[in-house]
């Protein structure tokens, strides 16, 4: 069996910053590319960034250099770093894990961007 779990999640001011981490465990064999997605209230669970097993990147345009995914892949984890949050920034953030040719999915971590 395997598990998938976010963590660093918070409450945050605008222009603040939070570090997710994301840690597989279980029956794993090999661990392929991992990404985050988010979903904001009301709107459908959007791609944020992925990294793959080499270190590769991809961004979602919004980041707009505000976020740098990571990965250590001793540890079977993933780290969002997120600076200059933004009151839209605000949502639920799911890390997606490709584990043995099945993707894997969190529960999830709060992220609110708030005064």
């Amino acid at each position: 069996q395997v598990h998938v779990a976010e963590s660093g999640g918070g409450l945050v001011q605008p222009g603040g910053s939070l570090n997710l981490s994301c840690t597989a465990s279980g029956d794993i064999f090999r661990i392929g590319i991992m990404a985050w997605y988010r979903q904001a209230p009301g709107k459908e669970r959007e791609f944020v960034a992925d990294i793959t097993t080499g270190g590769l990147t991809n961004y979602a345009d919004f980041v707009e250099g505000r976020f740098t995914i990571s990965r250590d892949n001793a540890k079977d984890a993933m780290y969002l770093q997120m600076n200059s949050l933004k009151s839209e920034d605000t949502a639920v953030y799911y890390c997606s894990t490709r584990i043995d040719l099945t993707t894997y999915w969190g529960q999830g971590t709060q992220v609110t961007v708030s005064s």
